[in-house]
């Protein structure tokens, strides 16, 4: 390791990163819950089913962030996103940076992302 005196931070830079995920997936829940009918409209899921989803997306948010059933919150927001990559990778045909930047590239770091919550449980400061 080049700079193993940085060690030190991993739980820090861990709750950094599940609170800059938790904010991204309660803004995207927040907006799919207050206009379902638009949101299954741009993503072509009937309105209930944008509601669910935007529920799930708030509670893996929360989850994530207060450190409360981390690794089943990451699994969830995970298979979320895979649903996401899936349409636009084989229904849409979008690109990696895709047209208007508009890509599935976004959606591959939150995978990422999570795949570090994930593996980590989110670091020593969770909850349960």
């Amino acid at each position: 390791m080049m700079f193993p005196q940085l060690e030190q931070f991993t739980d820090f830079a861990l709750i950094f990163l599940r609170i800059m995920v938790g904010i991204v997936f309660i803004d995207s829940g927040l907006n799919d819950v207050r206009d379902p009918d638009k949101r299954g409209q741009s993503i072509g899921l009937p309105k209930p089913a944008a509601f669910g989803l935007g529920i799930a997306e708030l509670a893996g948010g929360f989850a994530v962030i207060a450190g409360v059933l981390t690794q089943l919150a990451a699994i969830g927001l995970i298979l979320i996103m895979l649903g996401a990559l899936q349409k636009k990778i084989f229904v849409w045909k979008t690109g990696f940076w895709g047209k208007d930047g508009l890509g599935w590239s976004y959606e591959l770091t939150l995978v990422s992302m999570l795949l570090v919550i994930l593996c980590t449980n989110g670091g020593r400061f969770v909850i349960w």
